[in-house]
């Protein structure tokens, strides 16, 4: 009985929730299985609800999408002066009716209309959210739910793109009208979610706080944050290799078949659904710093990007070792954005003055926009140069990426870049978790 009671005394409790978390966290599932019924063939899906050329779509996403960028400073003021949560719901409505709207955009100026619109939502959405977040949740509550995030997005589009497979099948092409709708009917059911959670008090006091006048003007004289955010552009590249690299570097490096860039994605996919809470827990229970978790997965990457180049270079010729190297790259791959996005993200949003959280949130997104933006002109015109360049341009890009978050780190916020480890209390009875109403 003693030894029971010994290691019940020394057991970590349960992780204590946050108001209104489960609702937070299945918004962001329901949002992620719409998205996952488009993204994945994005060109395919809207050339088959609009009727419009492959051409012409690829050319109206990419003007818009660009376009679409400059929603993020707007989003950024409206979230400082009304709140994330409202403009979170705003832009679940806009998402939802675009989506809803174009199987009926048949033209190319409704088509562009509509586009254009569901642009400026996707592009403000994920900056909005990072700023939601930084409001309900504080501490090592914030790193959690960022991993939570992460994880829960790979897992829905994972499963959305299945749905969306298994209703084409059945329905045909009306199955892409049908996704279409089911995407902008998800979007109606998170905003459901958020409504949901309570908007009596607002956390941190963001609500209550003066509001500088100064706005963007003060975020672009903070050069540390501004530095955050470049070093995560570097990164963010990195990123955007998956989607564009990859499939180039298969079929055209390996002259591997085409099936194993999908079993790449998938491999990538579970292993941050699987094993993005897990890991993001590790960094955090041995209080790791973020500066130095994040530039740790940069430098995995660097060494996933080092391994593709000289496995290219190697070209087997066996099937089963370019399998065998594809999956096992692409899990280092993955191990290194496990350890880098949860960090990096908290971090930003705890670098950001409450007041001014939105706007700081929005020019840190610009790094991702930016980022995914170049990244398919960059890596094509560099692959057609000499298809080991681009892996060496991404591992020069990570490697500068942290050491620039390493220099950064005694000009941040001390509560920023510290993370104190979860410390284990003397009895298996948790402390409660102070009320942050979201």
């Amino acid at each position: 009985m003693s030894l029971l009671r010994t290691r019940a005394t020394t057991a970590r409790p349960a992780v204590a929730r946050i108001p209104g978390e489960r609702a937070l966290l299945g918004a962001m599932g329901v949002d992620s299985v719409g998205s996952g019924m488009y993204i994945p063939f994005s060109l395919v899906f809207f050339h088959h609800i609009t009727g419009l050329s492959f051409a012409v779509v690829g050319a109206v996403l990419t003007v818009v999408g660009l376009i679409g960028m400059g929603a993020l400073p707007l989003a950024g003021t409206a979230v400082d002066r009304y709140g994330a949560r409202r403009v979170q719901l705003l832009l679940y409505g806009v998402r939802g009716t675009g989506f809803a709207l174009y199987p009926f955009a048949t033209s190319l100026p409704a088509f562009a209309v509509v586009a254009l619109g569901t642009a400026f939502g996707d592009r403000a959405f994920p900056a909005v959210q990072q700023a939601y977040i930084g409001e309900v949740a504080s501490g090592v509550d914030r790193d959690r739910l960022q991993a939570a995030a992460r994880a829960l997005r790979n897992a829905g589009l994972g499963a959305g793109a299945l749905l969306a497979s298994l209703v084409i099948t059945v329905a045909g092409d009306r199955g892409f009208t049908a996704a279409a709708w089911l995407n902008a009917l998800s979007f109606g059911v998170a905003a459901l979610l958020i409504r949901s959670i309570s908007a009596s008090r607002v956390p941190d006091g963001s609500a209550t706080a003066e509001r500088p006048a100064a706005g963007y003007r003060l975020v672009l004289a903070d050069r540390a944050f501004l530095g955050l955010t470049a070093a995560n552009f570097l990164t963010a590249l990195g990123y955007s290799a998956l989607a564009v690299l990859f499939p180039l570097f298969i079929a055209g490096t390996l002259n591997g078949p085409q099936s194993l860039t999908g079993a790449a994605f998938t491999v990538n996919t579970v292993l941050c659904a699987v094993g993005g809470v897990h890991v993001a827990g590790r960094v955090r229970g041995r209080g790791a710093r973020r500066t130095r978790s994040a530039a740790l997965g940069a430098v995995i990457f660097a060494a996933a990007f080092v391994g593709l180049g000289v496995f290219g270079a190697a070209r087997p010729q066996a099937g089963w070792a370019v399998a065998g190297g594809v999956f096992a790259l692409v899990a280092l791959y993955t191990v290194a954005e496990l350890v880098h996005n949860p960090s990096s993200s908290a971090l930003a949003v705890a670098a950001a003055p409450e007041a001014l959280r939105g706007r700081y949130m929005a020019t840190y997104q610009l790094s991702w926009s930016l980022a995914a933006t170049l990244a398919p002109s960059l890596f094509t015109a560099l692959f057609a140069a000499d298809s080991r360049l681009p892996w060496a341009v991404l591992t020069l890009t990570a490697l500068c990426a942290a050491a620039l978050l390493l220099r950064l780190e005694p000009h941040l916020p001390a509560a920023a870049v510290r993370l104190a480890p979860l410390p284990v209390p003397p009895c298996p009875v948790p402390t409660p978790t102070p009320a942050l109403a979201a």
